[in-house]
């Protein structure tokens, strides 16, 4: 057994790939004052925003950095569904994005809550809703990944939701927070390791 280092200046995560290849029991769906709301074609600045309010504590970063043209073509695509999770005052308090591009299947490629939402049940409700989305769409097999970044109940989260782990591989890349893409104060849990010189 060995230690791998880790670059000054990057971080490291074990990414867990789970996927569910037949609908999970039906049961009612759990309460929320929350509202579902389909975003047929987000502007990439509300998009960028929410992705922002939701990621940002666990370092999601991938569609900040991505230029104009290579996210418009993923969030605008037919086969790609954005939905955000909308409160009570019509504020965007959640995303959910599903990927049905590689046929047969569906991506649930983002899923998440603002932090201040988090362990309220809120999550439940809306893995019902995305799930429910996923499955109407005829597909064989649903599947999602997650990594030691997200929220320490994630992955207990999407086992509990039907999810079975099947895959496990580590990813590097320059810490956002020491590039200004995020916020240095974004994911204190995770310590910034500027490079020395």
């Amino acid at each position: 057994m060995g230690l791998i280092p880790v670059a000054a200046g990057e971080v490291a995560t074990v990414v867990t790939s789970l996927e569910m290849t037949e609908p999970p029991p039906h049961r009612p769906l759990p309460p929320s004052p929350l509202r579902l709301q389909r975003w047929p074609a987000p502007t990439l600045a509300a998009y960028r925003t929410l992705f922002r309010r939701v990621g940002e504590p666990w370092l999601w970063f991938s569609r900040l950095v991505m230029d104009d043209q290579a996210l418009a073509a993923i969030i605008h695509d037919p086969a790609v569904q954005v939905f955000a999770a909308v409160d009570a005052r019509g504020i965007e308090v959640g995303m959910v994005e599903l990927d049905f591009r590689q046929p047969g299947t569906g991506l649930l490629g983002y899923f998440g809550l603002v932090p201040e939402l988090t362990g309220q049940g809120h999550g439940r409700w809306l893995m019902a809703l995305a799930l429910q989305q996923l499955w109407a769409a005829g597909i064989t097999r649903v599947w999602v990944h997650t990594c030691t970044l997200d929220h320490p109940r994630a992955l207990g989260f999407y086992r509990a939701s039907g999810f079975v782990p099947y895959k496990r591989t580590v990813e590097t890349f320059p810490d956002p927070r020491l590039t200004g893409t995020l916020s240095v104060d974004a994911a204190p849990h995770v310590p910034l390791l500027a490079s020395r010189r």
